[in-house]
């Protein structure tokens, strides 16, 4: 058996209800077939200190942002800061194997925005993203691009 490691950060608790939600899918799958991975989450605060990974994790961020409106105009994150601090700790960020983002829609070329820059940052792909909490086609959608990912990493 097999499982997907997963850090995130949730200020107002939808990246934290999403990922049950996929935990729980992915029992489910893994119950129909044992070779479906399981999900491990490790929840990032502002309080948390860096602990040193040393196994492949995907990473969730929502987006937080003030200032400017993302493309010409800057913008400063805001609130996820922890997660971003706690990857670039030691050698975290040679684990990072995907980033997955969420946001709101309505903020336009700012959706997923620190997504994005997570991605580039930590040379990592940018998988995928849903909006807000998400449905449970993004949940099933989002578990299988991480199950193949995983597989690729896991070597399986």
């Amino acid at each position: 058996m097999t499982t997907m490691n997963i850090l995130y950060i949730s200020i107002e608790g939808n990246t934290r209800a999403f990922l049950h939600q996929m935990q729980e899918f992915a029992k489910q799958q893994n119950i129909l077939n044992p070779t479906n991975p399981l999900i491990n989450l490790k929840e990032i605060g502002p309080q948390d200190t860096p602990a040193h990974e040393s196994a492949p994790f995907f990473v969730f961020v929502p987006t937080y942002l003030t200032g400017g409106n993302g493309i010409d105009s800057g913008y400063t994150e805001i609130m996820t800061n922890a997660l971003g601090e706690y990857i670039e700790d030691g050698d975290n960020a040679k684990f990072c194997i995907g980033v997955v983002g969420s946001g709101n829609r309505n903020f336009n070329e700012q959706y997923c925005l620190t997504a994005r820059k997570y991605a580039h940052i930590f040379d990592a792909p940018f998988l995928d993203n849903y909006e807000l909490r998400g449905t449970s086609a993004d949940v099933e959608r989002i578990y299988n691009v991480l199950a193949q990912n995983w597989a690729k990493v896991a070597g399986e």
